[in-house]
């Protein structure tokens, strides 16, 4: 049995999607069950409720063999320790009750560097695998910098500004990885039941790219300019809580972000198996994803 949590997320979905479709039997633990595609719907077992329950775990979790482990956005917490290793402490000791034997967990690049400690959302993120790690299950860490997907956030902005906005530095730059190339790589070790230990699964995406490099990208693939425009920090920090972040939510994002500027996604070396893993490019990406989406909005 392998349980899916988040599985109507932007990765979550596309991991259980590609798990169904290999007939593995599947457990899904979902707040609202309706948001679940028709496709699938009949295909799996729903556990109704939230994963940071104690009691929604120990039904989800029974007889299971493997787990897909996703936090949910939690925007108003107080603390990303509190969103990160608050909300997985009840998980931690469901899989040490129920007996499960491999997690695959969504995380963060950052592991081993001088900003790991001070890094908001990716140090509570790898206190979170530590957490998940100290129950001796087998476990993989997909460690991810940025999303592709992200961008989506900002189509209105693409479309009626000719602009999308950060708070990096135009010329920085970093690696970037698609949602549906984490989702692969994920549903991969969910199908496989041989591996053991843990271990960190860097994804890093084929390249890295600069906002300049990727807006160049965006203004070609949509036939117009569209141009990166960095914001200053409390600029950032106000449309945060303005939009309904905590303060520490908010703060701890700008930690992450500065951060990424200064080195925290540098610390693992591109091989050709990362660019076999994740082979999407940010222009296929635009292509395929961002371009339809612009002309929807």
């Amino acid at each position: 049995m392998i349980v899916i949590t988040a599985p109507t997320g932007k990765i979550g979905h596309q991991v259980l999607d590609r798990v169904v479709t290999a007939g593995r039997p599947v457990r899904v633990v979902a707040r609202d069950p309706a948001k679940l595609p028709l496709r699938v719907r009949d295909r799996v077992e729903v556990v109704e409720g939230s994963h940071g329950d104690p009691k929604v775990l120990d039904r989800a979790f029974e007889g299971a063999d493997d787990v897909f482990w996703l936090l949910p956005t939690d925007r108003t917490a107080a603390t990303a320790h509190d969103a990160y290793t608050g909300f997985t402490r009840p998980a931690a000791d469901a899989l040490r009750e129920q007996g499960v034997k491999r997690v695959v967990g969504v995380s963060a690049l950052g592991r081993g560097t001088a900003w790991a400690g001070r890094a908001g959302h990716v140090t509570a993120s790898l206190a979170m695998d530590d957490l998940i790690a100290g129950t001796g299950v087998a476990f993989r860490a997909l460690a991810l910098p940025g999303f592709m997907d992200n961008v989506l956030r900002q189509t209105r902005a693409i479309k009626e500004q000719g602009a999308f906005y950060d708070v990096l530095p135009s010329d920085r730059r970093l690696p970037s990885v698609a949602t549906r190339d984490i989702a692969a790589v994920a549903a991969r070790l969910l199908l496989d039941g041989s591996w053991t230990g843990q271990d960190t699964v860097p994804l890093l995406g084929p390249e890295d790219l600069s906002y300049d490099d990727m807006a160049a990208v965006v203004s070609d693939v949509l036939g117009t300019t569209v141009v990166y425009r960095r914001m200053p920090e409390q600029a950032m920090r106000e449309f945060l809580t303005g939009s309904g972040a905590s303060e520490g939510m908010a703060q701890s994002i700008l930690d992450m972000m500065t951060a990424k500027e200064h080195g925290l996604d540098d610390g693992v070396v591109r091989t050709p198996q990362h660019a076999d893993d994740t082979p999407t490019t940010f222009r296929q990406w635009c292509e395929d994803t961002l371009r339809p989406a612009v002309l929807a909005a």
